[in-house]
């Protein structure tokens, strides 16, 4: 027989992969600074370098990530709740904001002058109401003859039914003695959209019936049944225009047009302005605002324009 060939044995070498090390102290260091600072696109940045740096680290990374956003989303959730508690036990005068502006002039000499411009706008908002006033004072006399003296007051509550469509109720008083008004006295209810709502442009209609008292100063006193339409617009142009190194502005424009309708006269309040931010609290503004009335009084214009620049202080 010939003899069997030889059996060659060959040894297998069964290589396991290395266990994952540890993520590095400095990545871990540097993954926990991150954390520290709050800010979620600072922590996505530094977590997406360390993933692609140690992959094999993934999961360890993956934890941390995962951690943080389990913690804000918590801490967000408690701040919300706190928040909307804080709104619900708030008393009837704390939460209010606004902002007020005056201007006023004084002349002597060949003529006798003095101006006051004024106005007040105040905003309160809840979980599911909204309430606005405004106030508004105009008032020049010269010579001991008084040529402008125009008073407006503005409340409106609004209850907010869905994410977008809100009900609405309106009480306005406003005295014109250039329109030959006494007082005129509005009130309306009824139903508003937002049409557009961001932080750059904001616009809002409403509508519904209304009731109005008209007192002319040499005249009967009516009383109608109306239709009210209106629109809020807001439009914030820039973020920041940089003037100086310590000066910021914030360009912003807007406007406000109320139109009501009855039986024998329309009337139209169109007010839009452009602002500039000053300082924190402090903006420039100017405005014009155009009031029309189809049917005026014996002896007054249909059309009344005012130009005003004035400083307005927020709060």
């Amino acid at each position: 027989m010939s003899p069997r060939p030889a059996l060659l044995v060959v040894p297998v070498l069964v290589m396991s992969a290395p266990a994952s090390a540890e993520l590095p102290e400095p990545v871990r260091a540097m993954i926990d600074a991150a954390i520290e600072t709050g800010n979620r696109d600072t922590v996505k940045a530094v977590i997406d370098t360390a993933r692609a740096t140690f992959p094999d680290d993934k999961a360890e990374i993956d934890d941390r990530w995962n951690a943080f956003v389990a913690e804000r989303r918590e801490i967000a959730a408690a701040e919300a709740a706190q928040e909307e508690e804080a709104i619900r036990t708030a008393g009837l005068f704390e939460r209010w904001h606004g902002e007020g502006q005056i201007g006023a002039f004084q002349s002597s000499g060949n003529t006798e002058e003095f101006g006051v411009s004024a106005a007040l706008k105040l905003e309160r908002e809840g979980i599911d109401w909204t309430h606005k006033l405004r106030a508004a004072v105009d008032y020049r006399r010269g010579d001991g003859v008084t040529t402008r003296e125009q008073f407006l007051g503005v409340y409106e509550p609004r209850y907010q039914i869905g994410e977008n469509l809100f009900a609405y109720g309106l009480a306005q008083y406003e005295r014109d003695t250039r329109q030959r008004l006494n007082a005129r006295y509005a009130v309306s209810g009824g139903f508003g959209y937002k049409v557009l709502d961001s932080d750059d442009l904001e616009l809002s209609i409403k509508a519904g019936p209304a009731y109005r008292i008209t007192d002319y100063i040499d005249g009967p006193t009516e009383e109608r049944l109306a239709a009210l339409a209106g629109a809020d617009f807001s439009w914030r142009i820039t973020d920041t225009l940089k003037f100086t190194q310590s000066t910021n502005a914030v360009a912003e424009t807007g406007g406000e047009a109320l139109i009501l309708v009855d039986s024998s006269n329309t009337t139209l309040n169109l007010v839009t302005g452009l602002e500039a931010g000053l300082l924190d609290r402090l903006t420039a503004r100017f405005s014009y605002q155009l009031d029309y009335d189809s049917n005026p009084p014996s002896g007054a214009a249909s059309t009344d324009t005012l130009s005003r620049f004035t400083l307005v202080y927020g709060f």
